[in-house]
């Protein structure tokens, strides 16, 4: 284990220690594997990646809102997946890189076409509507759709247990 003053030095410089000791709590926390700290970091990692579609989202905006859109979903859900195999589930040594992407990357499909027709429905709805009420649009069902990828990946696609041999 590292030492606690070595975890992460500027905040334990600008923290009192009550503090370090509940951002040590928190952060000990986080690092199981059971579902409540795999789902803490499942959001972690969707709010990463949802503020990583939103910026690459409006940098694209100039071609068009759903040329954009498709670009910032696949680009945010292979960065999603990545960090999901590594922090989220721990599977960086068990899954592959590509192995991940395939298994989560269906589901994101299913997410690609849900905020598509969103977006779709708004714009038909609303015309051009503004780029953060689509952003918060997309957030939204991809929240929905995060649900769903969450139990899929960490019911559907965990390894099977093999019963040792007798």
């Amino acid at each position: 284990m590292t030492c606690p003053s070595l975890r992460y030095p500027a905040l334990t410089d600008f923290l009192g220690a009550r503090s370090r000791a509940a951002l040590d709590t928190v952060t000990d926390r986080l690092r199981r594997d059971d579902t409540f700290a795999q789902f803490a970091r499942f959001v972690l990692v969707g709010g990463t990646s949802t503020a990583f579609y939103a910026a690459l989202f409006l940098a694209l905006g100039g071609f068009g809102y759903m040329p954009a859109h498709v670009v910032a979903t696949i680009a945010s859900s292979v960065l999603a997946n990545e960090l999901h195999r590594r922090l989220t589930f721990h599977a960086g040594e068990r899954v592959s890189f590509l192995t991940a992407q395939v298994e989560a990357g269906g589901v994101s499909a299913v997410g690609l076409v849900a905020t598509s027709a969103a977006l779709a429905w708004l714009d038909a709805v609303a015309g051009s509507a503004p780029a953060l009420l689509q952003i918060g649009l997309v957030a939204t069902v991809t929240a929905v759709i995060g649900v769903l990828r969450f139990v899929a990946l960490r019911w559907l696609f965990r390894p099977t247990e093999v019963a040792p041999a007798q």
